[in-house]
């Protein structure tokens, strides 16, 4: 696959994105986490950037960024607080992505440019109360009744569901199927009679994103609404949205190591115990240098898989292990980072702290740790 975007468009993006971060969003941080909102200024500026349609394809108003792009954009958004990424992060992954892969053109055509340009934020409606890592059990039900489909049922923990006007809702369509044919993704649009968006979750960290339930009660859609019209292609969609959306989570991670590691050593060369910094201590350079030994690890997993993405289309071992390994390196540099300061790194003025209980959720959503092994195993074994 070749680059949708040539390499002296994309430096000038990345340098744009690099300066956004550095000048915008670092020195915004604190305020993120007393207000736990992203300022709306912030927002407008990040819909001037065209970050809303990082990945979508340019005939609907995107950039169309391939994975190798995409992750180096989100290791730059790695250096900050993860919820202004959050706030475009569904519209380039997997809120869009299903449409982007396998909508109608009448699909893309209704939705893709108002996604692209930020107007519209869509949100992937999976994870139920009682179905989390295995989405072929869910329970949300769409009944087929003449030309519709009637959707019951309630999802949980959906990022940017209080922003979204647009959901991708995972339902059951089969009733006498148990396996990934009987799941169907529909488009629901917020304004729908019978959605509703539940009160906004209170988290241990990532302040400033959003999370809530989605009650659906008896909402009609209309069969048109499927994506790509065809019944029963829901689970192998989630699933190819997933894969890239790995991919993205590995890279905040690797982004994340980075900033942890620039903290943890910047506050080494000026912390001074037994008249002399603590950065020429062996043990405090141990923790250094293991964090930067993981971080490299890291990024050259990352881009790796992203390389074969945009070669096959798909890397689905690929995108676990690096998932699975860069989201619990960031833990392990994370702790290392608070560890270096100290008594300091305890205190919520120090970034370290904030990145100590922002990144614990990396190694759960888009499939925890211990799904990406099984995964990863279940690969391995099967010689592919």
């Amino acid at each position: 696959m070749t680059d949708a975007v040539d390499d002296a468009t994309f430096s000038q993006l990345e340098n744009a994105v690099q300066r956004f971060v550095a000048e915008r969003l670092v020195p915004n941080e604190m305020r993120l986490e007393i207000e736990d909102e992203v300022p709306e200024d912030i927002v407008a500026e990040m819909r001037d950037l065209g970050l809303f349609g990082l990945t979508i394809p340019p005939e609907y108003g995107g950039l169309g960024l391939n994975a190798r792009q995409e992750t180096r954009l989100a290791q730059i958004f790695g250096h900050t607080a993860l919820a202004f990424r959050s706030v475009f992060g569904t519209n380039i992954g997997i809120g869009a992505r299903g449409l982007i892969l396998e909508g109608t053109d009448e699909q893309k055509q209704n939705h893709l440019p108002k996604l692209a340009s930020g107007e519209l934020i869509s949100a992937f409606a999976l994870t139920e109360p009682d179905t989390g890592s295995d989405p072929a059990s869910l329970t949300t039900r769409a009944v087929r009744d003449g030309d519709d489909y009637v959707i019951s049922g309630v999802k949980r923990y959906i990022t940017n569901a209080q922003r979204a006007g647009l959901f991708t809702v995972m339902a059951r369509t089969e009733f006498d199927k148990l396996g990934a044919d009987a799941i169907s993704a529909f488009l629901v649009p917020r304004e729908t009679p019978g959605v509703t968006v539940g009160k906004k979750d209170r988290k241990m960290g990532q302040r400033g994103t959003t999370t809530s339930d989605v009650m659906f009660d008896n909402v009609r859609a209309p069969a048109s609404a499927i994506i790509g019209e065809i019944p029963g292609r829901g689970f192998r969609l989630a699933m190819r949205v997933l894969d890239r959306g790995r991919i993205h989570i590995a890279a905040l991670a690797t982004g994340m190591c980075d900033r942890l590691i620039a903290e943890m050593v910047g506050f080494a060369k000026e912390r001074r115990q037994f008249g002399k910094p603590i950065a020429e201590y062996q043990l405090v350079q141990a923790m250094i240098a293991d964090s930067h030994t993981e971080y490299l690890a890291a990024r050259s997993l990352v881009e790796h898989t992203a390389a074969l993405y945009d070669r096959d289309g798909a890397a689905r071992t690929e995108a676990s292990a690096a998932k699975y390994f860069a989201t619990e390196a960031v833990g392990r540099v994370a702790d290392r980072a608070v560890q270096v300061h100290g008594g300091a790194g305890y205190m919520s003025e120090y970034a370290v702290e904030r990145f100590y209980r922002d990144v614990r959720l990396l190694r759960i959503y888009e499939g925890t740790s211990q799904i990406q092994q099984l995964l990863i195993a279940r690969q391995v074994i099967k010689g592919t």
